[in-house]
């Protein structure tokens, strides 16, 4: 996953009696090299599957099959649906927390964890809850209000970060000019949200292209939609190929956009010096309004989801709990999610050891593969793995190694920029002394780099967990037979429209989630040095 929240590069201090020196790897700079490239190249397997198949598909047979009618309404309706989603998630968002971080909101703290909570909620258990209460639902619409209530904590979490860390002092010098509360936001405050806003407008991006069971519930054509329904009829034909070459492209064009969105403004002091107290703005007479409004936000994203799941639990009452059904489910999903999330930190520390201890070109190139890879919708990624293991290695088909090895491709990047945080943040010098007092490079890592390093890989193990307790379409994939996840379960019997069995799995996701949703939250306060 794209981050916009760049580890300071700690590559470059010196000291007196080590001046340009850098402690060696563990297994040195050209193992540590080896093993960075081999994982890059592997992460790249998938985006080689779609160019692969677009080429063995002929020029007249690809263009015939891209520029066609149903293309076009998929392309339709995705536009549609960002053009709308995505500045409803920014506003909101930004919104969001501008009120909480900079206004003399009541109960701003507990309005802070409220607006986070929609992340603990699944897309497509969003969905099924709002299918519950009006079972009419469906079209741009609809989606666009699914996928609004259950993305814009993507934008407000990044925002308020970024607006509990900025210095006072930019606005207070504004407001002694003569600006006004409303011309300082739009002219100080904003254009130093610039990298919240447009990381998470990507990653909005990125999550609409990707969903599939969201949408899939409402009746609303994605690409993604579109896909798994020929994959379904046709077994990965080459019409769906087709359509994951567009949507790849997509995702391509999306990251190229927020590169360039960035800018190549400064938003950083040069030392900590002593940040003054941010003054916060008073509501006056928008008090109610505002707490009305989050009110109303919340209760749509978290409560009404929330209220439903419990109320088809009531409904079903105690025949929907057997455990012979849903223990397994959550032991694999407790299972893979464990065990995904260990092996994805474990790949994640030799790139994100080159990258912050022997900076360049070429472990920038390196780290940028995975974000590729992990900017394609899990069903892109699925498809790429069924056809490479059918062709070239058949015994992995349907195995466990090969639905963690996708596990670990999409999200790789959510353990990565943790712990290149967290070496960021060892000092090297420590490494150093290590091995000067005679200590093996191997051991000294262990003992002081990795001990320093531990709270940050915990940190992205746990995103990686609950990406991977909510993913959908590349389980159902690559899952092998019997397996029977929390998501798979849920999604089985929703599309059975046994609402009251889906419930058990729901409620259980979202109490799996919550946890790591809170962390995610205070992980962007220590962030933000708070």
């Amino acid at each position: 996953m794209p981050t916009d929240l760049a580890a300071p590069d700690t590559s470059g201090s010196t000291t007196t009696a080590g001046r340009g020196k850098r402690p060696r790897p563990p297994f040195g700079v050209s193992a540590v090299s080896v093993i960075a490239v081999l994982i890059a190249l592997f992460s790249l397997l998938p985006l080689g599957y779609v160019i692969v198949m677009t080429a063995a598909t002929g020029w007249d047979t690809a263009v015939a099959l891209i520029f066609r009618e149903r293309v076009g309404e998929l392309l339709l309706n995705t536009v549609l649906l960002m053009a709308i989603t995505v500045p409803l998630c920014v506003v909101l968002g930004v919104g969001g927390a501008w009120l909480v971080e900079r206004t003399t909101l009541r109960g701003h703290k507990w309005w802070a964890v409220l607006l986070a909570a929609p992340l603990a909620i699944p897309a497509f258990v969003n969905s099924y809850a709002w299918v519950s209460a009006v079972p009419s639902m469906g079209g741009l619409w609809s989606g666009v209000l699914i996928a609004t209530l259950s993305y814009f904590p993507l934008v407000y979490i990044p925002a308020a970060a970024t607006l509990s860390r900025l210095d006072p002092a930019i606005e207070q010098s504004a407001a002694s000019l003569g600006l006004g509360a409303w011309r300082t936001f739009f002219r100080v405050v904003l254009p130093q949200l610039r990298i919240a806003m447009t990381g998470g407008a990507l990653l909005v991006s990125l999550h609409l292209l990707a969903e599939y069971g969201a949408f899939a519930m409402i009746r609303f054509d994605t690409f993604t939609t579109a896909i798994m329904v020929q994959y379904q009829s046709t077994f990965n034909g080459t019409a769906g190929n087709m359509l994951a070459s567009v949507l790849v492209f997509f995702c391509l064009i999306l990251l190229l956009v927020e590169v360039r969105s960035r800018g190549t403004a400064r938003y950083a002091r040069v030392g900590s010096g002593a940040q003054a107290r941010a003054l916060r703005l008073p509501l006056h007479a928008y008090q109610v309004p505002s707490q009305l409004f989050l009110t109303g936000l919340t209760a749509l994203a978290f409560g009404l989801p929330l209220m439903f799941v419990l109320r088809w639990i009531v409904a079903g009452g105690a025949d929907i709990w057997v455990a012979d059904e849903f223990l397994p489910a959550l032991l694999q999903t407790m299972g893979y999610g464990l065990t995904g999330a260990l092996a994805t930190t474990v790949v994640a520390f030799p790139m994100a050891y080159l990258a912050v201890r022997h900076p360049s070109w070429f472990s920038k190139a390196l780290e940028l593969s995975n974000y590729i890879t992990s900017s394609m919708p899990g069903i892109v990624v699925g498809l790429a793995f069924v056809t490479v293991s059918i062709r070239v290695a058949p015994g992995f088909y349907q195995t466990t190694v090969l639905l963690i090895a996708a596990y670990v491709l999409l999200f790789l990047p959510r353990a990565l920029v943790n712990i290149r945080a967290g070496l960021a943040q060892a000092p090297k010098e420590l490494d150093e002394a290590a091995q000067a007092l005679g200590k093996p490079p191997l051991v000294s890592f262990i003992r002081v780099t990795l001990r320093l390093t531990a709270p940050a890989a915990a940190g992205g193990a746990a995103l990686v967990f609950l990406a991977i307790v909510n993913e959908l379409t590349a389980t159902l994939l690559l899952s092998p037979n019997g397996t029977r996840t929390l998501a798979t379960e849920f999604w089985s019997k929703s599309s059975e429209i046994d609402y009251a069995g889906a419930a058990p799995y729901a409620l259980l996701m979202i109490l799996i989630s919550a946890p790591m949703t809170y962390l995610l939250f205070q992980q962007s306060k220590k962030v933000a040095g708070q």
